[in-house]
């Protein structure tokens, strides 16, 4: 039976992409926007088709039969829905849905009273869940599996382990780095996908939406222009959808075309494959300072003063996806669409990357 759905506040929680395009004291007003935003249904969500139908039989038959849904992982870089289709699924389900994040777990207490509170068939959301705890992470085996938890009373040789049942639950896990989940860990799901970039009209569908939601005028161009700049990610979209909407209320009348969503975007330095400033200075200290590579990450992130975390999760996943970048086992080198991209000639050692960003993503 269906029960009103109560959704726990997210722990707080550092996005790397959050700290590179929205200043801090925006934030808040940025998280009201992409709620407002998110899809409620598997019929409202754009994108992603095979994961969807995927995830509609699964979701039906659990329904249907009245047992849990089976514990499920997202991966793929930040922005791509991840976190909305928790969502999703818990208003699919009928059911609550629990919302942490794993450094928010950062002890086995902390697991403990997240688990005890969880109703019959219920979800818990654990985002960034490769940075749970070891010991967290131990702790969340049998539970997973199968239902349980252990927890030691007293100390000493006075401790006494009490085994608290659990009532069954989905496990929703998001990452943005499977690679550094643990081979223990990742067996306990029993779905795992990666997501993929949009496609270009599904972005723009997105757009549309977006700006339908919020009462902002948009025509075909200005739709497309905004789509074709946001990186295939969503969220970046409605970011860019965002800004562009201030410039056509101060500037113009409020209604977004092609011209004004793509003067508004060269103003705030997105160019027309959507790379901003610190993936041009990426793509520029490889080409000219490193004459194109191969050279390792650590002397990238120096050269730009950023951090190897950022390069990796925020900034490489794009770049390698279009094709403007490549790594290699001696290190990142810059392909021929990157050198063009940049307005540079490219050497002939140079790797073809496909055919430019465009052909390559959409």
């Amino acid at each position: 039976m269906s029960r009103k759905r109560h959704i726990d506040p997210p722990a707080a929680s550092i996005d790397p992409e959050d700290s590179r395009e929205v200043a801090p004291a925006e934030r808040s007003g940025e998280q009201a926007w992409q709620a407002a935003l998110r899809p409620q249904s598997f019929d409202q969500y754009i994108g992603q088709r095979d994961l969807i139908d995927n995830l509609k039989v699964s979701v039906r038959a659990a329904r249907e039969n009245g047992w849990a849904l089976d514990h499920f992982l997202f991966a793929g870089p930040p922005g791509l829905g991840k976190t909305t289709l928790a969502h999703v699924i818990a208003n699919e389900m009928g059911v609550n849905l629990h919302v942490s994040s794993g450094p928010a777990i950062d002890h086995k207490g902390m697991l403990a009273s997240l688990l005890t509170s969880l109703g019959e068939g219920d979800a818990l959301f654990i985002d960034e869940i490769h940075r749970l705890a070891p010991v967290v992470e131990e702790n969340l085996y049998p539970a997973m599996e199968d239902f349980r938890f252990d927890l030691f009373i007293g100390e000493g040789p006075h401790a006494k382990a009490v085994t608290m049942q659990l009532p069954r639950f989905t496990l929703l896990g998001a990452t943005t780095r499977m690679g550094l989940l643990s081979a223990p860990l990742l067996d306990r799901f029993g779905f795992c996908w990666q997501l993929r970039y949009y496609e270009q009209a599904d972005m723009i569908a997105i757009v549309k939406r977006s700006a339908a939601l919020t009462k902002v005028t948009i025509d075909q161009d200005g739709a497309v222009e905004i789509a074709r700049r946001s990186r295939g990610t969503p969220r970046i979209a409605n970011r860019l959808l965002r800004r562009v909407r201030d410039f056509a209320a101060v500037e113009r009348d409020g209604v977004i075309d092609g011209d004004i969503a793509a003067s508004s975007l060269d103003r705030l330095a997105v160019d027309h494959a959507g790379l901003d400033m610190l993936d041009r200075a990426y793509l520029s200290v490889i080409c000219e300072r490193f004459d194109g590579g191969p050279v390792g990450i650590e002397a990238v992130a120096a050269s730009l003063s950023e951090e190897r975390g950022t390069l990796e999760e925020v900034v490489e996943p794009f770049l390698l996806q279009v094709g403007l970048i490549a790594r290699t086992p001696r290190g990142r080198v810059a392909t021929a669409a990157g050198y063009q991209h940049m307005g540079l000639a490219a050497p002939s050692k140079a790797p073809s990357g496909g055919q430019g960003p465009q052909g390559r993503l959409f």
